[in-house]
């Protein structure tokens, strides 16, 4: 298996041999916009409930008939998206239904705006600025980049298929389709301004909580796994197979404690460990950096390593609290609780992803390496807003979420039972000496956290 990407962001190829010959093929600029990664088949599942899907499908069926008036269903120029399309003949008098939509979207109330293409007005129109100015999408006869951009972030926003955006928008299968992939290219081929490694401060969330501080002041943010469905042909099902039995692709990303994306390793199979994942990410070409002498949080399903500081494995790890009247027993249980608390900014931040973008748990007819480059764009989009709009609707929904003011009184809901590790057979890139000082350093700051909690009388935790 071969792994192709850039830096910050990577991107599994499981095609091997015909990737190579490919990827030797193209010129730096065609590999750094993403053009190499060969086509396969599609993602499943849903996000929104069908409540919500069904007030999609009353609103999508209202613009449709509200203009329904000026009937074009033109195809846009041909501008090399498919050698053997062949575009439909068009009135130049007409309007397209998609412009106006976008128009009327686009000057009317920023809610609005929010709503169907998942982005404040000024962010939408800074992005489509960026993607021009850096030649990445342009205005075609037809098709201005700002549709081009609502049409994508339409589909990945409402989880749509190409029939549905056909009716509102008049262009033909093929028209949306091109115009999807390209402006999809755009973003992965841009994505490297969005995912930013970490920076040398002591994290915010971290520094002004007197539970966190300073014990985990090395710390940068999270590292953890998430599986978003996918279909793939009957002969290649095998090793996407979770253990669960679904058909998945493991997705690894590096997050900051303010919801940031630093680092996002798609499309490994959904029968690979998180370990391995882990593993994958570290050893290949464009690896995760982690800063010397930092640390990311990382949950049970790992092990504890240089740069990844695991819970420990022979204690209960409360992923969701504790009791009002339990105290924590010893050194040990006491990490693990504030390490959970702090960890779960995973959950926040793949909250806020899918919520944003439900295309990712759903079953759209892409290809695979398609599918798996929606997930960096995903990523990369969601970066993007945070930067210019931190205080963005769906991140205040999550941004305060309970990972540290959660309430100390709910229920314990889970006790992990000690792992096996496969370290060994996977060759990780560290020092017998580094392994032990990981381990000691764990140890160190269950100690000191300890002993301040004993000297406050257990005053809480």
């Amino acid at each position: 298996m071969r792994l192709l990407g850039l830096a910050h962001f990577t991107v599994l190829c499981p095609r091997g041999n015909v990737c190579d010959a490919r990827w030797e093929s193209l010129s730096k600029t065609q590999r750094l916009e993403g053009l190499f990664l060969p086509e396969r088949s599609s993602l499943c599942a849903r996000l929104f409930s069908e409540a919500k899907k069904q007030t999609v499908d009353r609103t999508l069926s209202d613009l449709t008939g509200y203009y329904s008036r000026v009937m074009e269903s033109s195809d846009d120029e041909k501008d090399g998206g498919f050698e053997n399309s062949t575009p439909k003949a068009i009135s130049p008098s007409v309007a397209s239904n998609g412009a106006k939509f976008v128009d009327e979207v686009l000057s009317g109330h920023n809610e609005c705006c929010l709503d169907n293409f998942r982005m404040d007005k000024n962010v939408f129109y800074k992005l489509c600025d960026v993607l021009q100015s850096r030649g990445l999408l342009r205005h075609t006869n037809r098709i201005k980049i700002e549709e081009q951009l609502a049409i994508f972030l339409f589909i990945i926003g409402h989880n749509l298929r190409t029939r549905a955006v056909q009716e509102l928008f008049r262009y033909s299968g093929e028209t949306i389709s091109r115009h999807f992939n390209n402006v999809l290219n755009a973003i992965v081929a841009i994505s490297l301004d969005f995912f930013q490694p970490p920076g040398s401060d002591v994290p915010q969330e971290v520094q002004e909580n007197p539970r966190l501080y300073p014990y985990f002041k090395d710390c940068v943010g999270a590292v953890n796994c998430i599986q978003f469905p996918v279909m793939v042909a009957v002969d290649e099902q095998g090793p996407f197979r979770n253990k669960n039995g679904l058909l998945t692709q493991n997705v690894l990303a590096a997050c900051s404690f303010d919801l940031k994306f630093h680092y996002v390793l798609a499309g490994w199979e959904g029968s690979a460990s998180e370990l391995r994942v882990l593993h994958s990410a570290l050893t290949r070409h464009n690896k995760l950096q982690v800063p010397e002498g930092r640390y990311y949080l990382v949950d049970t399903k790992y092990a504890n390593l240089p740069g990844f500081l695991a819970p420990y494995h022979d204690v209960p790890y409360h992923v969701s609290g504790l009791p009002s009247d339990h105290h924590p027993q010893d050194a040990k249980e006491l990490f693990n609780h504030r390490h959970s608390l702090l960890r779960n900014v995973t959950n926040r931040i793949f909250g806020a992803l899918k919520a944003r973008f439900p295309i990712l748990t759903s079953t759209p007819p892409y290809p695979l390496q398609t599918q798996v480059k929606l997930v960096v764009a995903a990523c990369a989009i969601h970066n993007y807003i945070r930067r210019e709009k931190p205080d963005d609707w769906l991140f205040r929904m999550f941004e305060h979420g309970d990972a540290i003011q959660m309430d100390e009184s709910l229920p314990s809901v889970e006790v992990e039972q000690p792992m096996l590790f496969e370290t060994q057979d996977l060759d990780f890139p560290f020092a017998t000496e580094d392994l032990e000082m990981s381990l000691q350093l764990r140890d160190s700051v269950a100690t000191e956290m300890w002993n301040d909690y004993i000297n406050e009388d257990l005053s809480g935790i």
